[in-house]
């Protein structure tokens, strides 16, 4: 059977099962066509070709798991990484703003940089692939995505250039400083934790879950990354749909939001900015409401983690 029969057969399966879709693929038809692609890459797909496609159709339907995770492939900007169960998928949108070299917020191509909440390591690499002569420390509080980012560092040779550690935040990397910070935190809100599909359930928590208002660790990479910018250095942060509440939190700072495909969800913010950032996160992050007292708990569970390099290795 040929490529095209077999993903209209699919993509009709996926729209019947109603499944969601996010995780690299928008619709049916794309998903259909990327696990065909993926099993089944030549003109016309052999029989084992045909059984495991089958297999990984009826898999997406009934665990509801990312295609990505059931391929252990994703891919972001044109580059694929490798993924499973320990981390999130890959699909940041600080990944559009790479190939202009972060201009006009960075005067010249940073030296060192930082990947804070590396997940997968995909920015981590995207990085280094982008700056040649960039070196980067990719930092985690989780031990198993750590895991999975240094498949990635290794498939792509970066060991000499990208340094895995773990860390909780910036709590491990000492005085550290660097000329770009970028940062993919968990920002989804409780009430959408609450109402998320199955298939974002499949990811780890601790990647997603923000707190009441989705800003718990944005406001405190906001407070902390002044002290780890060098001069003219840059923090980039994603939030998704937080915009409003990060403005309403800190209505006096400059924050610079790029034009994306999917507007509003990262913003920029120059070190000169941060300063008066830092006090004023620090502030509100610790203002004495219910909900912020009922994360102290989690937050000193959280403060244990050091700073150990993971070497890269391959799948």
């Amino acid at each position: 059977m040929k490529p095209g029969a077999l993903r209209e057969r699919i993509a009709r399966r996926f729209a019947r099962a109603r499944l969601f879709y996010g995780h690299g693929a928008r619709s049916a038809r794309a998903e259909a066509d990327w696990l065909v692609r993926s099993v089944a890459p030549k003109s016309a797909a052999s029989e084992r070709q045909r059984r495991k496609l089958r297999v990984l159709a009826e898999r997406r339907i009934r665990e509801r798991a990312p295609l990505a995770y059931l391929l252990k492939e994703a891919w972001l900007a044109g580059y694929r990484f490798y993924v499973d169960e320990r981390a999130l998928v890959p699909r940041s949108f600080i990944a559009e703003l790479l190939p202009d070299g972060l201009r006009p917020w960075l005067g010249r191509a940073p030296k060192r940089a930082l990947d804070l909440c590396t997940g997968s390591g995909c920015l981590a690499v995207l990085l280094a692939r982008a700056f040649k002569r960039l070196k980067v420390d990719a930092a985690d509080i989780s031990r198993a995505a750590l895991e999975v980012a240094a498949i990635n560092v290794g498939r792509y040779r970066l060991g000499g250039r990208v340094r895995l550690l773990r860390s909780d935040l910036f709590a491990a990397l000492g005085g550290r400083k660097y000329d770009l910070i970028v940062c993919n935190p968990p920002y989804v809100t409780a009430r959408a934790m609450a109402r998320l599909p199955r298939e974002y359930r499949r990811e780890p928590r601790l990647a997603l879950a923000g707190g009441p208002d989705g800003l718990d660790f944005v406001l405190d990479v906001i407070a902390g990354a002044r002290r780890h910018l060098a001069p003219a250095g840059v923090l980039v942060c994603e939030i998704g749909a937080n915009r409003r509440a990060l403005q309403r939190a800190l209505p006096e700072l400059p924050f610079i939001w790029p034009e994306l495909s999917a507007p509003g969800s990262v913003f920029v913010l120059e070190r000169e900015a941060l300063s008066r950032a830092a006090r004023t996160a620090a502030a509100f992050r610790t203002r004495p409401t219910p909900d912020r007292a009922r994360r102290s708990a989690r937050a000193r569970a959280r403060r244990g983690a050091r700073a150990r390099p993971t070497r890269p290795r391959r799948p």
